[in-house]
């Protein structure tokens, strides 16, 4: 089971900068927890994501010493893969593709098959420098903008990421709207199908819901959630409204639960979600 912590989701949509020194501390609590991955900054244009404007900044200051976790880093496009693979310190490049044509041009300035091309690209970028891509399927489970969605167009979409040989996809609700009936028919198509390809939920919700979409990813196969702690954040590329992340502490509450052990320091994750208020208010 792997949980991966996203504070850059977290931050990114944030009006007011925090600051450098709050998001180093921040982090290196993350660090802390004993979480597989942290997805903890990215790689993009300032003018577009002014909050991630000082990542690289950030990522000198992490204390990498003492923890085991891996670090992800967001791009766009294959400026700011080049840019990220020069850091050895990042294992994962995260790059998102949406099966939304209005969401792919709203959230990174490029068509599908453009993205698509610059993807290729990428995997190229990954390779040279032994990172593993991360590929999100942004709108996974629906969208806003009445785009064409159904689910033989996510399968679509994972056959031609298979072509690229990428490893990692993670299926993003980046609007909460996901139920239990298409996550479950997601993971279990998919999965069985896609043996060779890790599977990730990258869900958005309201705090209502939460549970039954990580039951229903949880008993359709899948071991890989994203959160965020007090479920934090959201796409500020998606709508008006941010729909907040996944908490993390429900996560880790829902699968302690049930027996599964996660690993992690949970007086670290306590401090953690304590520092929150202060990087977050």
């Amino acid at each position: 089971m792997k949980i991966i912590e996203c504070p850059r989701d977290a931050m990114q949509g944030l009006k007011q900068f925090i600051p450098t020194s709050l998001k180093i501390d921040y982090i290196n609590q993350l660090l802390r927890v004993g979480f597989d991955t942290i997805d903890f900054g990215s790689f993009v244009s300032p003018k577009a994501i002014p909050q991630m404007s000082d990542t690289a900044e950030v990522l000198a200051n992490l204390d990498l010493e003492n923890t085991t976790s891996k670090l992800l880093a967001i791009i766009a496009n294959v400026r700011g893969a080049e840019d990220a693979a020069q850091h050895n310190q990042i294992d994962y490049l995260g790059f998102p593709l949406s099966v939304s044509e209005t969401f792919q041009q709203r959230n990174t300035n490029k068509s599908i098959a453009e993205a698509m091309g610059q993807l290729a690209q990428i995997q190229e970028i990954c390779h040279k420098h032994n990172k593993t891509l991360v590929t999100y399927i942004s709108m996974g489970f629906g969208n806003p903008y009445n785009d064409p969605w159904d689910t033989d167009t996510v399968l679509h979409f994972v056959n031609e990421l298979d072509k690229l040989q990428v490893k990692i996809v993670s299926l993003s609700d980046t609007i909460g709207v996901s139920n239990p009936d298409n996550i479950s028919y997601l993971f279990s198509s998919l999965i069985p199908a896609f043996k060779h390809i890790e599977f990730g939920a990258h869900l958005h919700t309201n705090p209502n819901t939460w549970q039954e979409k990580v039951a229903a990813a949880y008993s359709s196969g899948c071991r890989r959630f994203d959160g965020a702690i007090r479920g934090f954040g959201g796409c500020p590329m998606a709508k008006d409204e941010l729909v907040g992340n996944m908490a993390t502490e429900n996560l880790v509450a829902y699968f302690t639960g049930i027996g599964v052990n996660l690993n992690l320091n949970n007086a670290a994750l306590d401090a953690a979600i304590a520092q929150s208020g202060a990087v977050f208010s």
